[in-house]
C-alpha cells in the first residue's frame, strides 16, 4: 500500500535522502558530479562500440536527428531544468542509457539487418490523452491470445538477448523506483513482463515524451512539438520489427500504447499505414487533473522547480495541442477507427471491447473474452485506483 500522499508535490523521505546522499557525495570528492554535456554523455553512452555500430541501420539524416536531439536536450536540462543532485543523476543515467541502447541495437542490425525490416502483422493503435483509459483498453487487447503486445521490460531495455535476463534488470529498476516514489503504481499500474507503452523506445530516440513528464525544459518541448519526428518514428519502426522476432509474435498483431502517438499519429502511421486505430476519450478537467497529478508526482523529487499551477499551465496547453493534432490525423486517415470512451468502460466495459473489436473487424473469441475477464479483475485490485481518490483529494482542497 502507497503512503498517504498528501499533496501534488509530495516528496518521500527515501527521495529526499538519496537527493542529500548524491549531493554530499559530490562535495566531499568522493565522485565528482557528472556533466549533462553532449559530448561526455557520448564517450559514456558509447563506451565499448565503434561509431559503426551506432550507424548501423540508420540514415544519416536519423543519425543527426538523434544528435540534436541530445544537444538540445542537453542545453534545456542545463538552462531550465533546476535539476537537485538524484534528478541530474537520474537524467544522466537516462540519457547515457539511451545512448548506449542505441549503440547496442546498431550493432545488433550490424550482424542481423533483416531484424530491422522485418514483415510483421500491421499493429493496432491507441492514441488518446494519457489518463483517458489508454492502459485500461490495451491491457483488455493485450490479453487476447490473438493479439501481441509489448512488455514493459522490452519497452525498458530494446535489446533482445539469450538468455533474456530483461524482466530480473526491470523488476530491480522498478523496485528502486517504488522506493524513490512511492506512489508510482498508483500513476501507473507496472509490472516487469506486464504489456505496456512503447515510451521507452521512444525515449530512447529522444522523443520527450517520458522526459517533460519529470523535468522542466520547455525549449526543448517547443523545438520537438515544431520538428518532424520522422526520424524517431523510423527508429521506433526498427525496434517494433525487431522485438517482434525476438518475442516470436510477428506474425499477431501488436496492440501499440502510449499518449505520445496522439501528437505524432501521422508518423507513426506512416511507418505502418495498415494500422489500425483505437482513440480513447474522457471529460478534459478529469484529464488535466489526473495529468498534472502525475506529473507533479514524477518531478518533484528531482527538481527545485515547484510550482504545481506552472504544471497545470504546460499542461493545459500540451493536451490541447496533442487533441489538435489527434482530429486532424484521424481527418486523414482511411483505415479502421474506433472510438471508446473512458466513461463506457467503467459503465459496461464487455460491450464497449466488443464495439471496438467489431468498428476494427476483429473477431472476439471465447478464449479473449476469458482471458479478459482474469485482466479486469487484477485491475480491480490494482493501486492505480487509489489515484482518482487522491486527484479527488487535490481538486476539492484547490477548488
Amino acid at each position: 500500500m502507497a503512503p498517504p500522499r498528501p499533496h501534488p508535490l509530495a516528496v518521500a523521505p527515501a527521495a529526499r535522502l538519496a537527493d542529500r546522499a548524491v549531493a554530499a557525495i559530490w562535495r566531499s570528492g568522493i565522485a565528482p558530479r557528472p556533466p549533462l554535456d553532449p559530448d561526455a554523455l557520448w564517450r559514456v553512452g558509447a563506451r565499448g562500440f565503434g561509431a559503426e555500430d551506432e550507424a548501423a541501420g540508420r540514415s544519416e539524416e536519423d543519425r543527426r536527428d538523434f544528435r540534436e536531439r541530445l544537444d538540445r536536450l542537453c542545453r534545456s536540462l542545463t538552462d531550465e531544468a533546476r535539476l537537485n543532485a538524484l534528478g541530474h543523476t537520474m537524467a544522466y543515467g537516462q540519457l547515457t542509457g539511451a545512448i548506449r541502447k542505441r549503440h547496442a541495437l546498431g550493432r545488433l542490425w550490424c550482424a542481423r539487418p533483416d531484424l530491422a525490416t522485418a514483415p510483421i502483422a500491421p499493429p493496432i493503435v491507441i492514441a488518446g490523452q494519457m489518463r483517458s483509459g489508454t492502459t485500461r483498453i490495451h491491457r483488455l487487447l493485450a490479453a487476447d491470445p490473438a493479439l501481441a503486445a509489448t512488455r514493459f521490460c522490452n519497452s525498458f531495455d530494446p535489446v533482445p538477448a539469450r538468455p533474456d535476463w530483461r524482466p530480473l534488470k526491470a523488476a530491480f529498476a522498478l523496485a528502486v523506483a517504488r522506493r524513490i516514489n512511492p506512489w508510482l503504481d498508483t500513476f501507473h499500474p507496472f509490472g516487469a513482463t506486464r504489456a505496456d507503452e512503447e515510451i521507452g523506445w521512444l525515449s530512447a530516440a529522444l522523443s520527450p515524451c517520458a522526459y517533460e513528464a519529470q523535468w522542466h525544459i520547455p525549449s526543448y518541448v517547443a523545438w520537438s512539438e515544431a520538428s518532424d519526428p520522422a526520424p524517431v518514428y523510423r527508429e521506433f519502426a526498427r525496434v517494433l520489427r525487431t522485438d517482434a522476432v525476438a518475442m516470436r509474435d510477428a506474425a499477431r498483431p501488436r496492440v501499440l500504447k502510449c499518449p505520445q502517438y496522439a501528437e505524432d499519429l501521422p508518423a507513426l502511421l506512416a511507418q505502418f499505414p495498415d494500422a489500425r486505430v483505437i482513440v480513447t476519450s474522457r471529460a478534459s478537467d478529469a484529464v488535466l487533473d489526473s495529468t498534472v497529478s502525475m506529473v507533479a508526482g514524477q518531478s518533484a523529487f528531482q527538481s527545485r522547480m515547484r510550482d504545481a499551477g506552472a504544471i497545470r499551465t504546460e499542461w493545459r496547453r500540451k493536451l490541447a495541442l496533442r487533441e489538435k493534432r489527434l482530429e486532424s490525423a484521424l481527418a486523414a486517415h482511411r483505415g479502421p477507427v474506433a472510438h471508446v470512451s473512458f466513461e463506457d468502460l467503467d459503465t459496461d466495459w464487455r460491450s464497449a471491447i466488443a464495439g471496438v473489436y467489431a468498428l476494427l473487424g476483429l473477431a472476439l473469441l471465447p478464449a479473449a473474452r476469458e482471458a479478459m475477464e482474469r485482466e479486469q479483475r487484477i485491475a480491480t485490485r490494482s493501486p492505480h485506483r487509489a489515484h482518482a481518490r487522491t486527484v479527488n483529494r487535490f481538486a476539492d482542497a484547490s477548488g
